[in-house]
């Protein structure tokens, strides 16, 4: 028993290194997405943690939140790096990462076994339905992709990106808050708002700029 649970934490600590360096190569085609998967896992983690799920479910959202732009690994930089607005096209081209990442990694099974590939196709799903890319809602979205969603956004927020400047870390906490049960999941909004201060000094970390305290 305690041989195989040695086992099962090397391979996941194997598999945790494999996703921080993969989503580390994901943000490295965008200049403006430094550190944003790494930024998402660790938010992720403090969110799944918050809301007192399982020391192993944490783990695998943590993972996933690490894996959750590699499709983007698909979008021509061109679009991807555009600094203007997207065109129908364009935006369908972003559109398609989700189900892209999860075509990517469904052939580790380990990752479908987790639960990981289900959270990086969903994390672009919506609340109330109206996100992508199968339109899921409420717990028909997979809990780690509902939190992963609050993450994604909120590291997003926090970075300048070609069409717009950086928010303020209190203006994207009331965006989340405004979005809670249409985008995001209320659970999720409410381990998010009971987190706050821990997720600004962990932000605050990804950026020389930002408050520490």
């Amino acid at each position: 028993m305690a041989a195989a649970h040695a086992d099962h934490e090397t391979a996941m600590a194997l598999v945790h290194e494999l996703a921080a360096s993969l989503g580390r190569a994901i943000d490295a085609k965008d200049a403006h997405t430094q550190a944003h998967s790494e930024e998402v896992a660790e938010a992720a983690r403090l969110l799944a943690q918050g809301m007192d799920l399982p020391e192993r479910l944490v783990r695998v959202v943590h993972v996933a939140g690490h894996l959750h732009d590699i499709g983007k690994i698909g979008v021509p930089d061109a679009v991807l790096c555009k600094p203007g607005r997207l065109t129908p096209e364009e935006w369908e081209r972003i559109k398609a990462h989700p189900a892209m990442g999860g075509d990517i990694l469904a052939p580790l099974s380990c990752l479908t076994e987790l639960g990981v590939v289900a959270m990086v196709r969903a994390h672009h799903e919506r609340f109330d339905g109206q996100g992508y890319p199968l339109g899921l809602s409420g717990e028909a979205i997979p809990l780690g992709a509902r939190i992963i969603a609050v993450a994604d956004s909120l590291s997003a927020m926090l970075q300048t990106r070609p069409y717009r400047p950086a928010m303020d870390f209190e203006a994207a906490c009331r965006e989340i808050v405004a979005c809670s049960g249409s985008q995001f999941d209320p659970a999720v909004v409410a381990a998010f708002a009971a987190q706050k201060g821990r997720l600004r000094r962990l932000t605050g970390t990804f950026r020389k700029d930002a408050p520490r305290s």
